[in-house]
């Protein structure tokens, strides 16, 4: 139903040659203490005022981009037996969270060019590297190496279905170890590798309910807090050796 209502909303548009639009299964996203992550179902199409008129295909790129955070990437050596950090670099601005899916293999998508105006890719993302090293480009591949692992960074080539140069989906998995704040979705829509249009939606997610309370509980009042886990802490404790006293009577 909403990707009907979405084809009708075409005719509402400005007039360009060839446009994109774009929408989301859902746009706000609650975070709960049982939360496990969530699926976005993205679906749009190809809003079009004249025929076709070159043989090179359409393509579409789809970036949903996480609140960015500025952060420090430490190097670690091994020094008299021991691990230690050693250099680090200090990154100005990085998303918590990012994920690509694209109709083709990543050329056939993009050139380098759009990349560069555009920020789409991964390393462009991470907008900066303030920090007096001579590989920092090293410190950012750690950086995506690392959250790649945690399902924070995704890069899926080919995964978005595109029909008849028109109608396409795809879908995005959002980890559990996700922020909360605006999520940006991004769509862009491509020939010979340049941007021909580009849309934009938000993704609002929150914590909620007794996840909310504790994560304004350790912000707002850390004394607490601390007390308070402790005191959860001893409980679990005394209660795991009473229990294991128990058993072996």
């Amino acid at each position: 139903m909403r990707l009907l209502a979405l084809l009708f909303c075409l005719v509402a548009l400005p007039v360009h040659a060839e446009e994109v639009v774009a929408d989301l299964s859902q746009n706000h996203i609650s975070i709960t203490t049982d939360f496990h992550g969530s699926e976005i179902l993205i679906f749009g199409a190809v809003k079009r005022e004249t025929p076709i008129e070159t043989d090179a295909p359409l393509q579409v790129l789809v970036t949903v981009e996480g609140p960015s955070e500025p952060l420090t990437v430490r190097r670690k050596d091994r020094r008299f037996g021991i691990w230690v950090n050693t250099d680090a670099a200090r990154v100005d601005s990085a998303p918590s969270f990012y994920a690509i899916a694209t109709s083709a293999p990543w050329k056939e998508v993009i050139t380098e060019g759009e990349d560069l105006r555009y920020h789409i890719s991964i390393p462009r993302a991470i907008r900066s590297l303030g920090a007096l090293v001579t590989d920092r480009e090293a410190f950012t591949e750690a950086l995506i190496r690392i959250r790649k692992a945690e399902d924070l960074y995704q890069t899926n080539i080919g995964a978005v279905e595109f029909d008849e140069q028109t109608l396409f989906s795809t879908s995005v998995q959002l980890p559990a170890n996700l922020h909360e704040g605006d999520y940006r979705a991004r769509f862009f829509l491509t020939r010979d590798g340049k941007v021909l249009d580009v849309h934009e939606t938000y993704i609002d997610v929150r914590k909620v309910g007794l996840e909310r309370f504790l994560f304004n509980l350790s912000r707002e009042q850390p004394l607490v807090y601390g007390i308070m886990s402790l005191a959860i802490a001893i409980a679990a404790g005394w209660l795991a050796s009473a229990a294991f006293r128990l058993f072996r009577t």
